[in-house]
């Protein structure tokens, strides 16, 4: 099958049948008229991970590539490359400095943009594009200030124009598996969730990862990522990429649709793993400048939340220390717990149910994956194949793509990402004020005890 998939063979394949449970599909009442067939895109920052988000774009038949707007001529070079080699029409580049965007947010050929930029243009750019009219899908991060997460919220309720976070992890097999058994009750009543951004990035900061260069530089001197992402390591003390876990964990746990998060502590160890790297480098040493730099990002930031329906989460941000890459999910509830390892392979990590495992045994979680793979995932498994991120760039891009084609609700709407992005601003003022207490505002302003949750707002059903 074709990884192009046309909006009948995609209606073809999610026809309604028996009903399961998942945020991702879309109710056949909602699906719109035929002729809107195609979407119109624009690009916001073309870096490694825009490209990414392009190339899904380009494998797509109902996806016309108008224009990229980055700054960055190598980033949009490469950009344009990626499109001769899927033999499409080039689209407009815009470049001419930071605010060019602009330009490109102003066409009327364009009716959606990916924003993947780096975060502190995230806020600027989604504005400029929700109140140009434009459907925006916006890359993960955290909130530079609390009130940027109010700023998506009113722009939203004013300007009507949607925007999707977009949260690959939420699509990962394991996690949607996971899901799947949650929306089923095999857990029970969920009691305490966990997860982490547990990845060793060191060699990213400081222009050190194979694809950069020699050296360990950021800012300025910095290639990629380095340039701006290392800055917010020296200024900051938060959990300062929170979507990677918390995503998973608050379509769970229904967070803005019957639930909500109430209050956090976050606390902070003491900063050692960016200097020691320096340090220890070739290209560094004890002496260099950015060994005795004084970074105020923790190396390890640990986040315990409590939602309104009583479940705590405990979020973990790890990347400043010598580790294998692992995000760290557990689901724990009346009946069993689920702890993953490594990174999603189905034979990897430790499951239990009272009503089912040996007692007090730990088994292997792979047979109950695969009992339980996603409906979603069953299906569309080979269009997946060789897509970035395993898979799951393909998921959140077609979500993305689908719902604007049906003229319907994103899945991961505008409350979940001011409400995932708030926990930046928020565990730095726990952080600084000795892990205190601190409340998480309601963005959804109280709609969240009447929305539906997740499992009844999109609704799967078997192949017929």
């Amino acid at each position: 099958m074709s990884k192009d998939i046309t909006r009948r063979s995609f209606i073809r394949n999610t026809a309604m049948g028996t009903a399961a449970a998942t945020f991702l599909q879309f109710p056949a009442h909602l699906i719109a008229s035929e002729k809107n067939t195609r979407v119109r895109m624009g690009f916001i920052g073309v870096g490694s991970r825009g490209r990414l988000h392009m190339e899904e774009m380009l494998k797509r038949k109902d996806v016309d590539i108008i224009a990229v707007a980055d700054p960055n001529s190598s980033s949009s070079g490469k950009a344009l490359d990626l499109v001769r080699r899927y033999g499409r029409t080039e689209p407009i580049v815009f470049g001419n400095g930071n605010n060019d965007y602009k330009n490109l947010l102003k066409r009327e050929d364009i009716d959606a943009v990916i924003i993947a930029s780096p975060w502190e243009w995230h806020l600027p750019q989604s504005i400029f594009a929700m109140e140009s009219g434009k459907a925006v899908g916006l890359e993960v991060a955290g909130a530079i200030k609390l009130q940027d997460c109010w700023d998506f919220v009113n722009t939203y309720e004013k300007t009507k124009s949607p925007i999707m976070i977009l949260e690959n992890v939420c699509y990962r097999r394991d996690i949607m598996a996971v899901l799947n058994m949650v929306q089923q009750n095999r857990f029970g009543e969920l009691l305490h969730l966990q997860g982490g951004y547990q990845h060793d990035l060191r060699a990213q900061l400081f222009n050190t990862s194979p694809e950069c260069c020699k050296g360990v530089e950021f800012g300025e001197k910095g290639i990629g990522s380095s340039r701006w992402r290392t800055e917010y390591y020296h200024k900051v003390n938060a959990e300062i990429y929170p979507t990677h876990q918390l995503g998973p964990i608050a379509v769970m746990t229904d967070i803005n649709r019957g639930n909500r998060l109430t209050s956090l502590t976050s606390m902070a160890t003491k900063a050692r793993g960016m200097n020691r790297y320096v340090a220890n480098n070739p290209d560094g040493g004890p002496n260099h400048p950015n060994a005795k730099l004084k970074f105020k990002l923790g190396d390890i930031v640990t986040t315990s939340l409590q939602t309104e329906n009583g479940e705590t989460i405990v979020l973990t941000h790890d990347t400043n220390s010598p580790r294998p890459y692992n995000l760290g999910f557990k689901v724990q509830g009346t009946n069993g717990l689920w702890q993953e390892f490594s990174e999603g392979q189905p034979d990897q990590g430790m499951i239990y149910f009272e009503d089912r495992s040996p007692a007090h045994t730990w088994e292997n979680p792979k047979k109950y994956l695969e009992e339980y793979d996603h409906p979603l995932w069953k299906q569309f498994s080979k269009e997946a194949e060789g897509s970035g991120h395993g898979g799951m760039d393909f998921f959140v891009d077609n979500a993305f793509i689908e719902c604007i084609k049906r003229k319907i609700d994103f899945p991961l709407d505008v409350y979940d990402l001011a409400t995932w992005r708030s926990i930046t601003p928020l565990s730095a003022a726990s952080i600084a004020a000795g892990g205190q207490l601190v409340k998480v505002p309601d963005f959804s302003r109280g709609k969240w005890k009447t929305r539906k949750p997740f499992s009844q707002v999109f609704s799967f059903a078997s192949k017929q």
